[in-house]
């Protein structure tokens, strides 16, 4: 509706061909547009009704005004196209950094490897390391995801896929175990807790 006024057309309504004969359209001043036409100019602003009625039982009603016209200010002179920015890396969310290699030994050792890369390189952030490990490495067979949200969290991952030790944050599989294909699933009202799918999918062979 704001782009209606905006381009000063009242849009058709969708999907109708003609007035329902249940209403009594000629009792009052409202018609049901079966063509889109132009916004007539009044003296007053447009003003548009919009209803919102949700099966829910939650109903909205809002009544928008078009904005008062405003005077394009004169441009001063030419100027300069802004130089194409370059998209920035989120480093606040969790990620996950990808590994593999072709044995559990070496897979071990890269983690190791990337521990030291880590100590040389502290300017590197999470999500530019994350970044080059998924798109310039190659994929072997065993392999491991390490997930944090910061530096410290991935040098504990990491340290555990090094040594052997369990941790929360690493996974590992060995590609072609599995049977069967992968899909995702999403729980339908958001996930309220972390792992929130982890019992289900341990418990029920279906599921996983």
């Amino acid at each position: 509706m704001v782009m209606a006024m905006r381009n000063g057309v009242l849009p058709k309504t969708l999907h109708v061909d003609e007035p329902t004969p249940h209403v009594d359209w000629s009792a009052g001043a409202v018609e049901l547009l079966t063509e889109a036409r132009p916004w007539p100019e009044t003296d007053h602003p447009k003003r548009a009704a919009v209803s919102s009625f949700g099966v829910s039982g939650t109903n909205a009603h809002v009544i928008i005004e078009e904005a008062p016209a405003v005077e394009a200010a004169e441009p001063e002179g030419e100027a300069e196209a802004p130089a194409p920015a370059t998209p920035a890396l989120n480093t606040s969310d969790t990620l996950p950094w990808t590994l593999s290699a072709k044995s559990g030994e070496a897979l071990a050792a890269q983690a190791r490897r990337l521990l030291d890369h880590l100590a040389q390189r502290p300017e590197a952030t999470p999500a530019e390391i994350g970044h080059s490990l998924a798109t310039t490495r190659a994929q072997f067979d065993h392999r491991a995801v390490v997930i944090g949200d910061d530096r410290a969290q991935f040098t504990e991952a990491l340290e555990a896929l090094a040594t052997g030790e369990a941790s929360p944050n690493v996974v590992e599989t060995t590609a072609g175990t599995h049977l069967g294909k992968t899909v995702f699933v999403f729980p339908g009202q958001g996930s309220q807790w972390a792992r929130m799918g982890v019992d289900l999918y341990e418990s029920s062979p279906v599921f996983a």
